[in-house]
């Protein structure tokens, strides 16, 4: 019978993560299903940016190496929970608390350590885009 140790040595990791102090470490146990570019003003002002950029897994596939007590939360709407690092303030994740995609949660690509190497599948909520950006061509996709 495997203890542990061999159960997470056996998992593979896909990216792993840190906060900017490194007081919050992660790794994401699977590929993302998907990775966006958003334009809403809730992450326009949660990460002090024209838009934030997130990839996609399920909760169980996020898994803290450390730093899980300095993270604090915040509901920025009824629905959805935003988490950061108490410590620097970075924007970790953020997900819905109920509904069809509460078992998902956006975790944000600024904060991975490993080299992301997907493409960026889409660039929503473009209505409320910040004038000064253009989005590239590429990345512009309909929701």
């Amino acid at each position: 019978m495997a203890d542990n140790n061999e159960t997470l040595q056996q998992e593979k990791v896909y990216y792993q993560g840190s906060c900017l102090c490194k007081a919050v470490r992660f790794e994401l146990l699977a590929e993302p299903q998907t990775a966006s570019h958003c334009h809403c003003t809730m992450c326009q002002k949660q990460h002090g940016a024209a838009f934030a950029s997130y990839a996609r897994v399920r909760h169980s596939e996020l898994r803290y190496l450390c730093g899980e007590g300095v993270i604090k939360s915040y509901a920025s709407s009824k629905t959805v929970r935003r988490r950061f690092c108490s410590e620097c303030g970075s924007n970790l994740t953020w997900g819905y608390t109920e509904g069809k995609w509460s078992e998902w949660v956006a975790v944000a690509l600024g904060c991975f350590d490993t080299p992301f190497t997907q493409d960026i599948t889409r660039e929503i909520h473009l209505e409320d885009m910040a004038p000064w950006w253009e989005p590239s061509a590429k990345s512009l996709k309909p929701e």
